[in-house]
């Protein structure tokens, strides 16, 4: 009996078609990254004075500086209030410059905002200051409880439905509510929108990657993984060129569900994963899927190989239990799910704060994204050479101790410390590189996707954490740096209890997830292979 592996080698496991189903399933990462983009460039204490133009009804010829002057108190030192301003009385001009105002209220018909970098932002449009200021941080943290959502919902929906199709609903969501999330009359209706999209963009991130990984080869596997990254990473710097070019994030939202079109239209030519196909029991649509991928790849298929694909399959169901009931399955996803949540709290962290390193904003996110183009392209060269554990490893603990030396430097030092955070972003994008493709060769293809749903859910709540750990640098501003670089240290370090994974086939059973982990170090490739054919197979 043949496994996929086999089959894949026969057919081409990295041919034009594996070519063609990366880039069009990377390709949208780049627009994943610009839905941060509405609360990431908000400029979240801008400044303002409260609208006071009920005085002009008074004297429609006063001038600014006399407007201001006669209806706004002044703070402790000299300036105008920007969140309190005079009550409205009913009184002519001479009375109101003869006596004065004295008694004060908050802000009654909104803000002028002043100097701001954006023509527009949800903190300007929803009016997010004073005692609304804390708003922008919780439409952070709505989005992140969105990507949350995202990957408990379609994570285990990719093992019941297929990779295709819960790859194929966010592409839609994505199209509407960016859309949706443009004509918000106010913030309430803008948070329900962003955690729909939240939840999109976690579900297609997620299943998309899976979809392509499924479908490649054992020698170049890393591929679908690094380039996703690669993609998302260009998608950082688009971010700054978007929001510089278009400072109105109504707009800015627009173009957004414009480009998503673009994916919509070719969206529904993305092959399902012929692995999940077997494993369901499918095999007569594996088999038509598998005869398409030899013609794109130009292979002629032996004449034995789909009579070696038996017509009937027990289909695999294992889920959940079976990850609990495996005390292997449940070390890896103990350790994973630390090393992901660690790594989305720093990687968050950091790129949440991208206005608060003493730069300029637009540079430092440019900056941050690069960054992160050169990590997928360095992890893109090096992984297969140097295999995923110690890569993860080092990437982990590099990134830790590059954030920890910022807390070395006097806080003006803003160069220094924006190199190091950049340097500290560019291993943690790494180590992201390498997660998304260790996580599911670790696991067998029966619980694969069910895996890597409980492990995003640990990845979101790090990224969720990361807003309210944030919020504590207002006190105490080297605690957010300390606690997520100490975690990073320390995930890496438990890595060194996880299996090497490189140039091994993906497992398609609990009990073939087991058997390929737990081969001495001095096994052959030879010996794995034998292993693997004398195992139950697709």
């Amino acid at each position: 009996m043949m496994d996929f592996g086999e089959i894949l080698r026969a057919i081409g496991d990295f041919g034009c078609f594996q070519k063609l189903i990366i880039f069009g399933l990377s390709l949208p990462h780049v627009i994943l990254s610009l839905f941060y983009s509405s609360f990431l460039f908000i400029q979240s204490d801008p400044e303002r004075h409260c609208n006071t133009d009920w005085i002009l009804r008074a004297d429609p010829d006063l001038s600014t500086g006399e407007q201001l002057n006669l209806t706004l108190p002044r703070e402790e030192d000299g300036s105008f209030s920007r969140c309190r301003m005079f009550v409205p009385v009913d009184w002519n001009i001479s009375d109101i410059r003869e006596h004065g105002l004295n008694e004060t209220t908050g802000c009654r018909d909104g803000w002028v905002y002043t100097n701001s970098l954006y023509e527009a932002t949800i903190v300007t449009d929803f009016d997010l200051v004073c005692e609304k200021a804390n708003m922008a941080g919780v439409s952070q943290m709505v989005f992140m409880m969105g990507l949350l959502t995202g990957s408990f919902i379609f994570g285990p929906a990719a093992n019941s439905y297929g990779r295709r199709r819960t790859t194929q609903l966010p592409v839609i969501l994505l199209l509407i509510f960016p859309i949706a999330a443009g004509v918000s009359p106010n913030f309430s209706v803008y948070i329900v929108f962003q955690f729909i999209i939240g939840a999109a963009v976690g579900g297609y991130k997620m299943n998309s990657t899976l979809l392509a990984t499924e479908w490649i080869g054992i020698t170049r596997r890393s591929s679908a993984s690094c380039l996703c990254q690669m993609f998302l990473a260009v998608g950082q710097c688009a971010i700054a060129g978007l929001v510089y070019v278009v400072p109105d994030w109504r707009k800015a939202q627009y173009i957004m569900g414009g480009a998503e079109a673009c994916v919509f239209l070719y969206i529904w030519w993305i092959p399902e994963s012929a692995r999940w196909l077997l494993g369901q029991g499918r095999i007569k649509e594996a088999n038509e899927l598998i005869q398409k991928v030899a013609a794109i790849n130009k292979k002629k298929i032996p004449d034995n190989l789909l009579g070696e694909v038996p017509e009937e399959q027990t289909v695999q169901s294992e889920g959940i239990r079976s990850i609990l009931t495996s005390g292997v399955l449940m070390k890896y996803l103990l350790i994973m799910s630390f090393v992901w949540f660690s790594l989305n709290l720093g990687y968050v962290c950091l790129m949440l704060n991208v206005g608060g390193f003493g730069l300029n904003i637009f540079l430092v996110q440019f900056f941050f994204g690069f960054s992160e183009i050169l990590a997928s392209l360095v992890c893109l060269w090096v992984l297969e050479l140097s295999g995923r554990k110690k890569c993860l490893m080092a990437t982990l603990m590099t990134a830790g101790f590059l954030c920890l030396l910022t807390l070395a430097f006097p806080r003006d030092s803003a160069v220094v410390i924006t190199i190091l955070v950049i340097m500290g972003k560019f291993f943690f994008s790494w180590a992201c590189s390498v997660c998304t493709i260790y996580i599911q060769e670790l696991f067998p293809t029966s619980v694969r996707q069910s895996a890597v749903g409980l492990v995003y859910t640990a990845y979101r709540v790090g990224g969720l954490m990361s807003s309210l750990l944030n919020m504590l640098a207002v006190n105490h501003w080297f605690v957010p740096t300390t606690v997520f670089s100490s975690l990073a240290v320390v995930s890496g370090a438990l890595v060194f209890l996880l299996p090497e994974t490189s140039k091994k086939e993906l497992p398609d059973s609990t009990s073939e997830a087991k058997g390929n982990r737990t081969i001495s170090d001095g096994e052959t490739e030879g010996n794995l292979a034998e292993n693997n054919r004398k195992s139950t197979k697709l």
